[in-house]
């Protein structure tokens, strides 16, 4: 069932949005070499905290995992697609890359947000599918206007992705968000009959997360029962944003 969400709900999630993409864009400073993941995600507690909100992936019950996931964020290096778990061993090192994905509550309403960034120098390629990734997202975040279909969404994302020469994760999809932190509709990052294409529709909040591996877009979970990593060990790139959907595109709430 979708939600549609009022324009006095949409702004508290933009007032939430705006708090989220300030710790992210704070967390992001702290990404150097001989950073350990973990540091990186109790400055994001503090900040949360700081800001009267609350950290809505921390004690997240998802219906494979045997636990709830432990931290604030998931922080996924290199070859890890999404879920990675701050740890005090995993020390960032020069030329790797970090996907660092936030959610948090605000006055009783979820935003959603990812960047992936490099630590220190890297490489022109590795640069490349950060930029291909983050501009799929853009082009998906055109195609959520009113009377477009969820499938324009979808196409504009993989479109981008493949004419690069890049793969779309297919196992992992995009959601609705409001007053839960995973709504209906899923958004897969490629078309899929298997999925419902409905008509977007003023009012509708959706967080579009385009994840892209350079090799094959096939993922496994590791023992953990949190961490999604490629299958063929390649780089992955996570962007995303929470968006409502108008007449002229996504208005993006996480800015």
């Amino acid at each position: 069932m979708i939600k549609l969400k009022t324009p006095a709900e949409i702004e508290i999630m933009r007032q939430g949005g705006k708090i989220l993409a300030l710790v992210i864009d704070e967390v992001i400073k702290q990404v150097k070499p001989g950073v350990s993941t973990q540091e990186i995600n109790d400055l994001a507690e503090r900040l949360i905290k700081k800001y009267s909100a609350k950290p809505s992936f921390k004690g997240y019950k998802a219906s494979w995992a045997s636990y709830p996931f432990p931290s604030a964020l998931c922080l996924s290096l290199n070859h890890e697609v999404v879920h990675g778990m701050p740890s005090k061993e995993k020390i960032l090192m020069e030329g790797d890359i970090l996907g660092i994905d936030c959610g948090l509550e605000y006055r009783g309403y979820f935003t959603d947000m990812a960047k992936t960034v490099g630590v220190g120098k890297i490489s022109r390629d590795t640069k490349k599918l950060l930029a291909v990734t983050e501009e799929a997202l853009m082009q998906g975040i055109k195609q959520a206007k009113v009377g477009n279909k969820l499938s324009n969404i979808s196409r504009a994302v993989q479109a981008t992705v493949e004419k690069n020469g890049f793969s779309v994760v297919r196992q992992l999809v995009g959601h609705g968000i409001g007053d839960k932190p995973h709504e209906d509709p899923q958004i897969p990052n490629y078309v899929d009959r298997n999925y419902e294409d409905i008509v977007l529709k003023k009012g509708m909040v959706l967080a579009i997360e385009p994840m892209v591996n350079v090799g094959d877009f096939l993922v496994e979970t590791l023992p953990d029962d949190w961490t999604i990593v490629t299958a063929d060990s390649s780089l992955s790139a996570h962007f995303e944003h929470t968006l409502a959907v108008t007449d002229k595109g996504g208005d993006i709430l996480t800015i």
